[in-house]
């Protein structure tokens, strides 16, 4: 019997490489939309879950095949929750070019007047059968944290050197890679997705 093949809704290198480690036990072969010439999913949606199930449902559409998609940002409590699905272009709200140091540094601009540093990275991973699967698979991982008065350390991406883990007493950013991929909220979504294929599909 060969291996159940998932598409991955994602052209994103560095999640493509996460979650094929982490779905390496399964016995599954992730194969990525862009190998198979699927065009990206408009993401028009408030909520993660939303977005994922619109890439999830976009790329088993294209191609005939179960697929897995993943929406995360970061939620700031004193925004509200937001950024949220808005979080990569979290900088160009207040005039500056999209890109991670710019997004860190319009943080800590927007979060200098508020008390409550409180927020938190979430992952919402969804995996559908086929467009129509009635039941989609739901995942989140979540890691709370503080937002750090400034960035330390030199490993990750994204908010990872402002995400300060109180657990561990250390922004993500410092954590070696393993570590923080175990913890992060993508390893918990990943980890809990794992459950819910094997329980259901396999």
């Amino acid at each position: 019997m060969s291996a159940m093949k998932i598409v991955l809704a994602s052209n994103n290198k560095g999640k493509l490489d996460e979650l094929q480690a982490m779905f390496a036990p399964l016995g599954v072969e992730l194969v990525t939309q862009s190998a198979l010439g699927i065009p990206e999913a408009p993401e028009p949606h408030p909520t993660f879950v939303e977005n994922a199930l619109a890439k999830a449902r976009n790329a088993a559409q294209h191609s005939g095949l179960p697929a897995i998609a993943d929406d995360a940002g970061l939620c700031v409590d004193a925004f509200g929750g937001l950024p949220g699905v808005d979080t990569a272009y979290y900088a160009t709200q207040f005039g500056y070019e999209k890109g991670d140091a710019n997004n860190v540094r319009a943080l800590l601009e927007q979060l200098a007047p508020h008390g409550n540093r409180r927020a938190a990275l979430v992952s919402t991973l969804v995996a559908v059968r086929t467009p129509d699967d009635p039941e989609p698979l739901i995942a989140q991982g979540r890691v709370a944290g503080l937002i750090a008065p400034e960035p330390v350390g030199s490993n990750g991406f994204g908010f990872d050197p402002v995400m300060y883990i109180p657990e561990f007493g250390q922004t993500f950013a410092q954590l070696p890679v393993e570590v923080k991929n175990a913890n992060s909220h993508r390893g918990r979504a990943a980890a809990q997705m794992l459950g819910l294929i094997r329980e259901r599909w396999l």
